[in-house]
């Protein structure tokens, strides 16, 4: 960890910070735009910032051959479901609880591959799976008994995370001839697809002029969360010791949870405080894992923008 540069601790901190405080303004970015709306500008506004840079790193954005319905694969599970599931889910719970949610995507990549490809799962992974579980399930235990608690929006967010978890071994599992960048550009602009679709028919009559400050969430969300912390992380994910690159991973939803009792003036709960020590908890058996060489563990950290 000491031998990195100034330069990328700065960038370290910064993809932690800008994709944490993402959680808080996600929430507060709805107030202006209904859902849908909201997250399907931001897919958008992101595609001319990873076009200029793929083209500025000679990148070939083309297709080949046989590979468009390997990207409609993946596109659904890693960026549309998520995405969706995500921004509905917010809605209903404090964007820290939310967050802390979002981030059991580990343990559920660990069960994914365990079920699908007969992955093998040490006795570590299995203490991280019901860490995790324990954890939604306080969560949820506190969404029912809060009178206006809505456990609609934890099991979304549930959803999200599980299918972002099944993405990202599906994304190990392909092969794809494409740069990383490629790959996020075409993810991104597949699945802005359906949503778009979907907000012109379902939500146009939501929509309604907006302030400055909506659309600084949207800027916010599309520029930086979607478009430069993406290019840093596929710049970054394999030159960083893998420990850094998984404490990273780790510190997002904790930055989460204290952005949004700053920027929202949300007050966490116990529940959420013991579910963020067992997530966390759960997350560093499954990232910390020194057993694998250093291009291995690369590999493992999703490499998409984990929002």
């Amino acid at each position: 960890m000491s031998q990195l540069s100034r330069k990328e601790w700065f960038l370290l901190l910064f993809l932690t910070v800008c994709w944490g405080l993402s959680w808080p303004i996600m929430k507060f970015g709805i107030r202006y735009f209904p859902p849908i709306t909201f997250r399907t500008l931001g897919l958008l506004a992101a595609l001319p910032v990873l076009f200029i840079f793929a083209r500025s790193q000679h990148a070939s954005l083309a297709i080949p051959k046989g590979h468009l319905l390997s990207l409609i694969k993946l596109s659904i599970p890693n960026v549309l479901v998520w995405n969706t599931m995500i921004i509905l889910g917010i809605g209903m719970l404090s964007s820290g609880r939310a967050a802390i949610l979002g981030y059991t995507m580990p343990i559920w990549a660990v069960l994914a591959g365990f079920i699908l490809y007969k992955d093998k799962l040490s006795p570590m992974a299995w203490l991280g799976v019901i860490c995790a579980g324990s954890g939604a399930i306080l969560l949820l235990s506190g969404e029912f008994s809060n009178i206006a608690g809505k456990p609609l929006g934890t099991i979304l967010v549930l959803i999200g995370a599980c299918s972002w978890g099944y993405g990202t071994v599906e994304m190990r599992k392909t092969v794809l001839a494409m740069p990383s960048i490629s790959v996020t550009f075409w993810m991104i602009a597949i699945s802005a697809i359906p949503l778009t679709i979907y907000t012109v028919i379902f939500e146009h009559s939501k929509w309604h002029q907006v302030d400055a400050w909506g659309w600084i969430t949207i800027a916010y969300n599309g520029l930086m969360v979607f478009g430069m912390a993406n290019i840093i992380w596929i710049q970054m994910a394999r030159k960083l010791p893998p420990v850094v690159s998984s404490l990273s991973v780790m510190m997002i939803p904790v930055v989460g949870v204290f952005s949004g009792t700053l920027l929202l003036a949300e007050t966490p709960r116990w529940q959420d405080y013991a579910a963020l020590v067992l997530i966390l908890a759960s997350m560093s058996t499954v990232l910390l894992k020194p057993s694998l060489n250093h291009k291995e563990e690369a590999e493992d950290i999703p490499r998409k923008d984990p929002q």
